[in-house]
């Protein structure tokens, strides 16, 4: 009997396993550490709020402390709230925090209607940067996640693409680390704590957002840096999610090394032709630093020259060099600038 049920707690587990996805991805070099089903189209509940974010931020960042009126949008959201109340105002800046922080679903159709002009203008915006990020199977049909009318899909590496693009934005950052906040409107005051528990219980966690439907089951995106490694984890339909990253960090921190692949500035001392505008470093664990590492210019196409990086005789990077100016177009631009010096003390 005993074998039976420990039989069934191992199909069980493997069940579970085959349903989830995950994935774990350095997010400057894209190089995927850890994954299970990628690729597998999974409900995404609230993460969806993190594009909501970026769309909102692209074309509205110059508008942050403009106040917004709630209008009757929000009368048909339910689930989590921030609890706006009809005709109240709210900066979109303060909204932004109620999005992320309270995973605030009236202040996503919000922020949609006021940057859209209404929701399904901005879902237009929200696949239409999917589609620049390389999220190639992933649809928007909302702002906020909820999957009972209308449903978001995406995949754990898609959502991995765009966790290492809003990574990047410094407001992102700033308001997914921030544990309290308060806002003032024209009606009430508000207090929020932070519903990812992740922001107070992992010393290297840097941005995240988490989500759950009961048809989508639990969801999380995050970010977590440790010693210049910066990495991205995405779990679908994961319900032990905070345990999961916390451990994959912690394993991946131990294995891999930011290492420091071509130094930008003895690459241009060393080539008469080409520069870098930028070092490139690579994760690396401590078996993959014995691999022999080789730098192929390839200039085939002159008009865009590239550094292709091979470990171990695979590409793992290739990055745009510039073509550095020979001395006949110095002397050109240096007698181009005489002439325009001596036009200017003409005139003056």
């Amino acid at each position: 009997m005993k074998k039976i049920i420990f039989l069934l707690i191992i199909l069980l587990n493997i069940n579970v396993l085959a349903s989830q996805s995950t994935i774990v991805m350095d997010i400057n070099s894209k190089r995927i550490l850890y994954q299970n089903n990628i690729n597998e189209k999974k409900l995404i509940a609230s993460t969806t709020k993190i594009m909501t974010f970026v769309v909102a931020y692209e074309y509205a960042k110059d508008f942050l402390d403009v106040y917004i009126e709630a209008g009757e949008e929000i009368l048909k959201m339910y689930g989590t709230s921030i609890y706006l109340s009809y005709k109240e105002i709210m900066t979109l800046r303060d909204l932004l925090y109620g999005l992320m922080l309270r995973s605030g679903n009236d202040a996503a159709i919000v922020i949609a209607t006021f940057v859209g002009g209404c929701e399904e203008n901005f879902v237009k915006l929200m696949n239409k940067k999917a589609q620049a990020l390389g999220m190639n199977n992933t649809t928007f049909h909302n702002s906020h996640g909820l999957d009972e009318n209308t449903k978001n899909y995406s995949t754990a590496y898609d959502m991995a693409k765009l966790s290492s693009y809003a990574a990047k934005i410094p407001l992102y950052r700033k308001i997914t680390k921030t544990k309290y906040y308060s806002a003032q409107t024209n009606i009430k005051s508000y207090s929020w704590t932070n519903r990812n528990k992740m922001v107070f219980s992992y010393p290297y966690f840097e941005t995240g957002k988490t989500g759950y439907t009961p048809s989508a089951g639990r969801t999380f995106v995050s970010t977590a840096k440790k010693n210049n490694l910066e990495l991205t984890i995405v779990s679908l339909d994961n319900y032990n999610h905070y345990d999961t990253h916390r451990m994959l960090y912690e394993e991946m921190f131990n294995k891999y090394h930011n290492c420091l692949i071509v130094s930008m500035d003895e690459f241009n001392l060393k080539n008469k032709d080409y520069y870098l505008k930028n070092d490139i470093y690579y994760p690396l664990s401590n078996e993959e630093k014995k691999l022999p590492i080789k730098l192929i210019i390839n200039d085939e196409n002159k008009d865009n020259p590239e550094l292709i990086v091979t470990l171990n005789g695979e590409e793992i990077s290739n990055m745009k060099l510039y073509v550095k100016a020979s001395k006949n177009n110095l002397v050109k631009e240096e007698n181009i600038w005489f002439k325009f010096k001596k036009i200017l003390k003409k005139l003056f």
